[in-house]
């Protein structure tokens, strides 16, 4: 990112936050000699991860989600993403198996209720000790799943989450930091002064409140965002603390960050308050060929037909990348594009194959 001249050299920290997929693991990782066979499953498995980071001094893990299945027979049969935890189950648990580190769930605002996403967050931050953070997210499918023959339109799910956020936010001020004075001597259990009572009238949700919980230990948890379409960014700059973003080159990073910056000082806010996060993904070793090693096993690993097809269907393509000749060009996309799912990353390899002309083999191991 840019250098940022009100802080000096001396007090600019790294910011380290690891994703951790709720289904426990990630790709081809599975097949690995080593890899647990049932860590999807085993609470132990997140455990570990956990330890692991807060021994290293990671600020934050963060566990994504989603709301549905896809059901192409070759993803289920060969990736790992058929069954996954609810990282609002995960967190309590790991929050008391934890001391200090920071924990963010993903948690949806397409097909949650402001009312149990808000409690829910409130009686984890008390369990962990203010350390829990929300990552603050429209769902990418799942309508059919909760009453609906077709998924929200973008543009409507972003509607929603704005005024979802300002639900929540709403009802965890519900009650002053020092509202409940349980005065033994008089009898007084709570100052009734130091109530808000919500009553929200809005487009897509009417909520009286207050909240049945105690006010979260921060105020508001942490706010994390990784929208990265025009409408995810104008949330991120509104609503976002943590900002996680994927870019593929230092230019497009640092375009991303002043805009998201900038966006957040038009809105009132401080700038310093948004931490950029460039996303990574991170082959570990004690020397340049042994990572490289782990890596090249790893992609040995990666069922190339399976991953091919799943991103062609995610990306909304229009064509499937796996029927193609692994050593021939991605044909150019379509001019005109659009999803219904994931606008910023269907972009962002859009993107990627007009800039550099990959062949499948490029491609593929760009994107595992």
């Amino acid at each position: 990112s840019d250098e940022d001249p009100d802080i000096s050299q001396r007090d600019r920290q790294i910011i380290l936050g690891a994703f951790i997929p709720s289904a426990g693991i990630m790709g081809s990782a599975w097949r690995h000699p080593t890899a647990g066979s049932d860590s999807f499953r085993d609470f132990e498995h997140y455990r570990w991860i956990a330890d692991k980071l807060e021994a290293a001094r990671f600020h934050a893990l963060f566990f994504n989600d989603s709301v549905n299945v896809d059901l192409d027979p070759l993803a289920l049969a060969r990736g790992p993403n058929s069954v996954r935890w609810d990282p609002l189950v995960l967190l309590p648990a790991l929050a008391l198996a934890t001391r200090r580190i920071g924990l963010i769930a993903t948690a949806s605002t397409t097909y949650n209720e402001p009312y149990n996403i808000a409690r829910k967050f409130a009686n984890i931050d008390h369990l962990s000790g203010g350390r829990v953070g929300w990552n603050l997210v429209t769902s990418l499918g799942g309508g059919e799943n909760f009453n609906r023959d077709d998924h929200i339109r973008h543009a409507d799910r972003y509607e929603r989450a704005e005024e979802f956020y300002d639900v929540v936010t709403g009802l965890w001020d519900s009650w002053a930091d020092d509202a409940f004075i349980q005065d033994k001597a008089s009898g007084q259990w709570l100052d009734t002064d130091k109530l808000q009572v919500l009553n929200h009238h809005g487009k897509y949700f009417q909520v009286q409140g207050p909240l049945n919980a105690a006010r979260p230990v921060q105020g508001y948890p942490v706010i994390a965002q990784a929208g990265s379409s025009d409408s995810g960014k104008r949330l991120a700059a509104r609503a976002g603390e943590l900002i996680f973003t994927a870019q593929h080159t230092v230019e497009q990073g640092q375009a991303f960050y002043r805009e998201i910056k900038q966006s957040a000082a038009l809105l009132g806010r401080n700038p310093e308050h948004l931490k950029v996060l460039p996303g990574v993904s991170t082959i570990i070793g004690r020397t340049q060929a042994e990572a490289q090693a782990k890596y090249d096993q790893l992609q040995e690993l990666q069922d190339p037909k399976s991953f091919l097809s799943s991103i062609s269907r995610f990306t909304s393509l229009g064509f499937d990348l796996s029927e193609l000749p692994f050593d021939s060009l991605v044909p150019l996309p379509p001019e005109q594009f659009d999803t219904n799912t994931h606008k910023s990353r269907q972009k962002l390899v859009f993107d990627l194959i007009r800039r550099e002309r990959p062949t499948v083999r490029e491609l593929f191991n760009k994107l595992t």
